[in-house]
């Protein structure tokens, strides 16, 4: 079923854009109900980089998203605090949680922000738990399956759509849960990013016939 939501354009938004949102709404396709974005530290620098991210906030939601999953992939790890203290003050329609690499607690939250948290680590880690149950005796290894790997992901949400903006290149994202997921790869760097890139990416999205790994 397509998307048939009410969306409120801005009146400073150009004909393109209204375009493209036409072609969104009136499509029969599906939109994606989770949307992942992967952006670097380096994004997070520039001038207006957090009032991008709120809008990206806006859009989705607007556009029928129920989870949105931001991963900021990190060079220098003294970054971290600065990043998940300004990314916890954001503004955003839904509540938020961020969560750093020494953080294993699961990210339950509408919008959840990963910083740095690779995706081999947090498997790792969920290894490690499983590993520990059997050892403890509260879990026979020929109980282990996919549903119990993912009860111990700081981050169990599986992308519809993955949006990487500036590279096409994932580097260490989510490796367990995107492993079926729409990959859409821009040219256009995030302090660039705009509706239409956006709109662009849902439209890809629904042009795709998802297979699952079929």
């Amino acid at each position: 079923m397509g998307f048939t939501g009410a969306v409120s354009i801005p009146a400073d938004v150009g004909l393109y854009d209204r375009y493209l949102a036409t072609r969104v709404r009136r499509s029969d396709a599906d939109l994606p109900e989770t949307v992942a974005l992967v952006i670097t530290e380096r994004d997070l620098l520039g001038d207006g980089a957090y009032r991008t991210l709120e809008r990206f906030f806006d859009w989705a939601v607007q556009y029928g998203t129920d989870t949105v999953v931001v991963y900021v992939s990190v060079l220098d790890e003294e970054a971290i605090p600065t990043l998940q203290r300004e990314l916890e003050s954001v503004t955003a329609p839904r509540e938020i949680a961020v969560r750093v690499p020494d953080d294993e607690t699961t990210a339950d939250a509408p919008i959840q922000i990963s910083i740095g948290l690779g995706g081999q680590s947090e498997f790792a880690t969920a290894v490690q738990k499983l590993a520990e149950d059997v050892d403890t005796g509260s879990l026979d290894p020929s109980d282990i399956d996919e549903a119990a790997v993912e009860e111990h992901l700081v981050f169990p949400t599986d992308p519809d759509l993955v949006i990487k903006t500036g590279a096409e290149r994932l580097s260490d994202f989510m490796i367990w849960q995107s492993v079926y997921s729409e990959l859409y790869f821009t040219d256009v760097n995030w302090q660039n990013f705009r509706l239409r890139d956006y709109l662009r990416a849902l439209r890809d999205y629904q042009e795709r016939q998802r297979r699952f790994g079929r």
